[in-house]
């Protein structure tokens, strides 16, 4: 599996200084960590989901999420576990009949409601399970979390030797956490537990959806959330606590919810970025990502890496290519990040960066170049005269037509 695969020989010459590197579910947990980019909610009654990835119907799908909480009814719950055991049966049977290429298969996890289910379904698994990368639990604190890393560690042990691990994927969304009078206290318990399993967590995710619901409070598509104070406020704490360099967890910013609606403020995405790229095609695809408000969800990506977060939970197939072409490395990000580290031995403490345009400090910015270095593993680094549009194949085709 590899980001971007869509595009043509050609295209990836044109685009990329730096192409990205294939990876599955057997590499280094800091490269899955931070490979999840765009994961696609369904739910496990979901029954054509193995046909799907067969049919590439979404093109550019990396990472997904089979939920088995929120978008299953209770009482749909024991055959929305029997069609997600059958799904991961039937990827089983096409990779072996050469419809499918395992490593074709995105990064799957699975969202569990409870430990008891979670329990349940490690004992109903069977071989299928290693098509799962790892398992994603709601609403976490550090009284349940603890119940569910518990579960899975005693798995990973039990299994070691069998198979590859399954890794933990908690969200924070409590009231606990975000209600001012508990939050630091809140969040320090989970860093507590989540240090003593450091080794099977792969991100720490936001869910702003459930936060907005305790205030009553729902973002238009014409702000991001981080325009919404109190949710705001909490994402600043979560990154405080999870982004530290001494204490860092990959974290995973919150789901855009909209791929269509009314307009009532200006427009969010600069024309230019399109025009350098595509010209009069450029302009069209722009205002086709305003007609969708896909704009308003490119905005909040920019913010989510302003903040140190990297990834997002999208509900709707048209988000894949927007986030995770944000997530690509520019050339510039990439020469200021190769420069300081390759002058990061202490014989100078700054220096003038490579486009000229801004100082970089050798010890100050070496964490962030290291973490801009595994982003350019992964999504590759773009040519110094390419941005971000260039890599929304698909569209940029139908704006030609």
């Amino acid at each position: 599996m590899r980001y971007f695969n869509y595009l043509t020989n050609d295209e990836e010459q044109n685009f990329f200084y730096s192409l990205p590197t294939p990876f599955n579910n057997d590499a280094d947990k800091e490269i899955i960590a931070h490979a999840i980019g765009a994961a696609l909610y369904m739910p496990a009654t979901k029954n054509n989901i193995a046909d799907d990835l067969v049919a590439v119907k979404h093109e550019g799908l990396v990472s997904m999420v089979i939920d088995l909480e929120d978008a299953v009814g209770d009482n749909q719950l024991e055959y929305a576990e029997e069609m997600l055991k059958a799904t991961l049966l039937t990827i089983g049977r096409y990779i072996s009949i050469g419809l499918l290429r395992a490593g074709d298969i995105p990064l799957i996890f699975i969202r569990v409601r409870s430990a008891d289910q979670l329990k349940r379904l490690l004992s109903f698994f069977g071989e299928e399970i290693e098509y799962v990368t790892g398992i994603v639990f709601p609403k976490f604190n550090a009284e349940t979390g603890g119940e569910y890393l518990r579960i899975l560690a005693e798995y990973n042990n039990r299994n070691m030797r069998s198979s590859r691990v399954l890794y933990a994927m908690p969200i924070l969304e409590s009231a606990a956490v975000i209600y001012r009078e508990n939050r630091v206290e809140t969040l320090l318990g989970i860093s507590t537990l989540l240090n003593e399993y450091k080794e099977y967590v792969l991100n720490v995710r936001i869910g702003a959806t459930d936060f907005s619901s305790l205030f009553g409070l729902r973002r238009s598509p014409d702000h991001t959330i981080y325009d919404i104070g109190v949710i705001r406020d909490c994402i600043a704490d979560i990154v405080n606590i999870f982004g530290r360099m001494d204490n860092y967890f990959v974290i995973s910013g919150p789901v855009w919810e909209y791929f269509k609606s009314d307009r009532v403020f200006k427009p969010q995405l600069r024309q230019t970025p399109f025009e350098e790229s595509m010209g009069r095609n450029g302009r069209i695809l722009r205002m086709d990502y305003i007609n969708r408000y896909v704009d308003g969800l490119i905005r909040e990506v920019a913010m989510d890496k302003e903040n140190g977060i990297i990834g997002k939970t999208i509900i709707h197939p048209t988000h894949i290519k927007p986030v995770q072409s944000m997530l690509v490395v520019t050339h510039e990000e990439y020469m200021d990040a190769l420069h300081i580290i390759e002058n990061g031995q202490g014989d100078l403490g700054v220096m003038k960066s490579r486009y000229s345009n801004k100082m970089n400090e050798f010890k100050p910015h070496m964490t962030w170049a290291k973490r801009i270095m595994i982003r350019s593993n992964i999504y590759g680094v773009l040519n110094e005269n390419q941005n971000f549009t260039c890599l929304l194949a698909e569209e940029r085709e139908s704006a030609i037509v």
